[in-house]
């Protein structure tokens, strides 16, 4: 009877490891549509918060893309514990259906969670299933260049916050410096691109040839001058345009007004942090 009473128990606990984790409920309320931070832990100060929600507020009007940060105390204080940091962001993820699938019959499962738990000292950065794995090089520099050493200096409300402008910076397709500076905004400035550097040679360029036309031919190379000075500012224009192409929006003039949620789901890949 005893041999038959253990053989039960494995059989029981084997189950209950094999249970999928799409059947569990953590026992977390997710913030409102347009709030964008659930900060159960109390990591984050006013200040920061605002800054927090303005990024975050702007990207999703641009880019329907929602930035959701969680902090809690620990990941046994909110139901669920010796539960890997990976798995309890997925759950939570999919739970609150963070992002939408589709916006304007296109697949758009860009949805971004920032978790944090304070008493396990591990963060996560979860993604969407659009964002197919293509960006965990990227989640993993903001993760190790910007939150842990932030963290690892108590500084949790601004690692936080920068870790926000980072991730906004991502999902904008601004490219990230290699080095962050510490827990700053700064760090995270955009990188000139390769077309960056082909206009202005470009300009440069323009501006040599007309010099020399202007010395070899005389008043007839002010003609040049014109022409010169003419696609000198179509270049600057273009430049311009290109440079802010990465903030422009994509859903009219009034933006997306969608919430954070409307049935997005995780699979996207992502970085864990610890300190």
């Amino acid at each position: 009877m005893r041999q038959i009473l253990i053989a039960l128990c494995f059989a029981a606990m084997g189950a209950a490891a094999q249970q999928p984790a799409e059947s569990f409920q953590i026992p977390l309320q997710p913030p409102g549509d347009r709030e964008f931070i659930a900060d159960y832990a109390n990591l984050i100060d006013t200040a920061d918060e605002e800054k927090i929600r303005a990024v975050a507020d702007k990207l999703l009007t641009e880019r329907a893309i929602p930035i959701v940060v969680v902090t809690i105390s620990s990941m046994a204080n909110a139901g669920m514990p010796g539960m890997r940091i990976e798995t309890f962001a997925n759950i939570l993820f999919d739970q609150w259906g963070i992002g939408y699938e589709q916006i304007q019959n296109e697949s758009w499962n860009r949805g971004i969670l920032l978790l944090v738990s304070q008493g396990d000292r591990k963060a996560r950065i979860e993604l969407g299933a659009d964002w197919a794995h293509s960006y965990d090089a990227t989640a993993s520099q903001i993760m190790d260049g910007v939150i842990v050493p932030a963290f690892k200096q108590g500084t949790f409300s601004a690692g936080i916050a920068a870790g926000t402008e980072a991730l906004d910076k991502m999902a904008r397709d601004i490219p990230l410096p290699k080095t962050f500076t510490r827990g700053g905004a700064g760090g995270t400035a955009a990188q000139p691109q390769w077309w960056h550097y082909a206009i202005m040679a470009g300009i440069v360029g323009l501006m040599i040839f007309t010099f020399i036309s202007l010395i070899r031919r005389g008043s007839s190379g002010w003609a040049w001058l014109f022409w010169g000075a003419v696609f000198s500012i179509l270049g600057i224009i273009l430049y311009n345009a290109l440079r802010n192409s990465g903030s422009s929006g994509n859903f009219g003039g009034g933006g997306f007004s969608g919430g954070s949620f409307g049935g997005g789901f995780s699979g996207g890949g992502g970085a864990t942090g610890s300190w």
